[in-house]
């Protein structure tokens, strides 16, 4: 039993329902905290003064790297699961249950449906170095949608509700960001918001 003894008086405190509540508050943040899985590349948003705050569920993260490599993904598992679903049954690839474990695993698609089945074959470790050279295609395929727009339609298909949020590299050159744009636009995906860190320097001046 904790307890505090204040000199001059004789009086003992007794702290053991304080430490209780803190021991139980501190069992409840563990159990439902949400552990977010690493981003698959290194990606340095830029600074901005918005504050308005991308939904905790229900989107669809759109990754952009300094050389235009797009990646997408949602913490939703089980969505990325039928998205998955949707996109082997369309384009007729094979996988296994250990390529689809890695791919549950994985915090965002990068490989072309071409390169999924061999990159889910890797290595956790060698998967991590494989993916600094991939992305999701944005050529048409025979004058019909790239395969990132087949992503979000997979996407869209599972959860009509989902948000599209962009994160892209402060580097990423503008022609990358614009050509991204115009995939959704084509797809009359309209509304998206851009991932940014606040500079709270500018924001308080």
């Amino acid at each position: 039993m904790a307890k505090i003894k204040i000199q001059k008086k004789d009086i003992w405190i007794d702290m053991t329902p304080m430490s209780d509540v803190m021991t139980l508050l501190l069992c409840f943040f563990m159990l439902t905290s949400t552990f977010l899985t690493p981003e698959p590349v290194s990606v340095n948003a830029p600074n901005s003064v918005s504050e308005l705050k991308i939904p905790e569920q229900d989107v669809l993260s759109i990754l952009v790297t300094p050389e235009g490599r797009v990646f997408c993904g949602t913490e939703n598992k089980n969505n990325m699961q039928a998205m998955l679903d949707a996109m082997t049954d369309k384009f007729g690839v094979q996988l296994n249950p250990n390529q689809v474990k890695h791919f549950r695993e994985d915090a965002m698609v990068g490989a072309s449906m071409s390169q999924l089945a061999s990159y889910l074959s890797l290595e956790p470790d060698k998967m991590t170095e494989a993916i600094q050279k991939l992305g999701l295609p944005l050529d048409s395929i025979n004058g019909g949608k790239s395969e990132f727009q087949e992503w979000i339609t997979a996407a869209r298909s599972v959860n009509p509700d989902i948000k599209l949020a962009i994160k892209c590299d402060s580097k990423t050159p503008y022609s990358s960001i614009k050509l991204l744009m115009s995939e959704l636009q084509d797809m009359n995906e309209n509304r998206f918001q851009l991932i940014t860190n606040l500079d709270v320097k500018r924001l308080n001046d």
